[in-house]
């Protein structure tokens, strides 16, 4: 079974503005509600691919049921900590000849909320895969996602990762199933631009150095990039398409290749990228067919 775990999810209020003016009344043309955060996404792509997953997390007040409902409504197993004070955040997303965008700070998470979400993680058993991704709320330690990976390290438990700076290489030592950082994250964890698939390559070798079983790199135009546990290295063209929206597309990715990776790594990383090109060439998240269109243009 997957498990995502989105310790900061929110509600992403999306408002389309013909043209936003700074201290005056503004009026939208068109709204959409969206359900946030990495893990979240993730659990939406796996359903559209018919993979069952569980989303797990903190969620409060009625922000947080409104996500809880939307879920189970698109089919989605949830399991998610209610937290006794505060709401689950909304995102605000202004879209006007730019993006401007309000991220709301989120609900003080305590000692006693983070108890609760341990019992559920104790529950989960070998072989199953948890897919730790997005930030963690600033009322949390910022090794929280150390702290959750030493808890169940012997419990034979993949690890997906998908975070970036220390949050990703603090989680290294853990022996990840799968990194997924982006070429942006990489060269930061790298201190240096990459310029080349070739550099890419030799970084996720080091990053596999140092644990990481496989290592999946989103390259934007370049495609992406997988370095499998075998010593391999797959890559996968981008696929052609307007981008409209790349909120999402990571996860995408990610869930693309979790849905595929029973098959082969080549297939996963196929998968991956058709899923996250899809998301991008989307409004929102990408749909089943969107993926099978992209697929089978391949």
């Amino acid at each position: 079974m997957i498990y995502t775990l989105t310790l900061n999810p929110a509600v992403d209020y999306v408002m389309d503005i013909e043209h936003l003016r700074e201290g005056e009344v503004n009026r939208s043309c068109r709204e959409n509600i969206f359900f946030g955060g990495k893990g979240i996404n993730v659990s939406m792509i796996l359903a559209e691919l018919k993979v069952p997953s569980c989303a797990l997390g903190f969620i409060g007040g009625f922000t947080g049921r409104a996500l809880e409902e939307g879920m189970r409504g698109a089919g989605i197993e949830t399991d998610f900590t209610h937290l006794r004070e505060g709401m689950t955040r909304i995102n605000v997303k202004l879209r006007g000849n730019t993006i401007t965008e309000i991220n709301g700070a989120g609900p003080a998470i305590s000692e006693g909320d983070m108890t609760s979400l341990y019992e559920r993680l104790y529950l989960l058993c070998e072989g199953d895969t948890l897919v730790i991704a997005g930030s963690v709320p600033s009322s949390l330690p910022r090794n929280t996602y150390e702290l959750i990976m030493e808890r169940l390290s012997k419990k034979g438990i993949r690890f997906a990762v998908d975070a970036s700076g220390e949050l990703l290489t603090r989680s290294l030592k853990y022996r990840p199933f799968v990194i997924k950082p982006n070429i942006h994250e990489l060269s930061e964890i790298a201190g240096k631009a990459f310029e080349s698939v070739e550099e890419v390559a030799a970084f996720a070798g080091e990053l596999q150095e140092m644990g990481a079983v496989n290592v999946l790199v989103s390259m934007g135009e370049m495609g992406a990039l997988l370095a499998d546990e075998f010593g391999n290295v797959h890559v996968q063209d981008a696929f052609k398409g307007r981008a409209v929206n790349t909120v999402g597309a990571g996860d995408s990715m990610l869930a693309g290749f979790l849905a595929g990776v029973g098959e082969s790594y080549s297939h996963a990383l196929l998968l991956g990228t058709a899923a996250g090109g899809a998301t991008a060439f989307s409004e929102g998240l990408a749909t089943r067919e969107k993926i099978i269109e992209l697929m089978s243009a391949q």
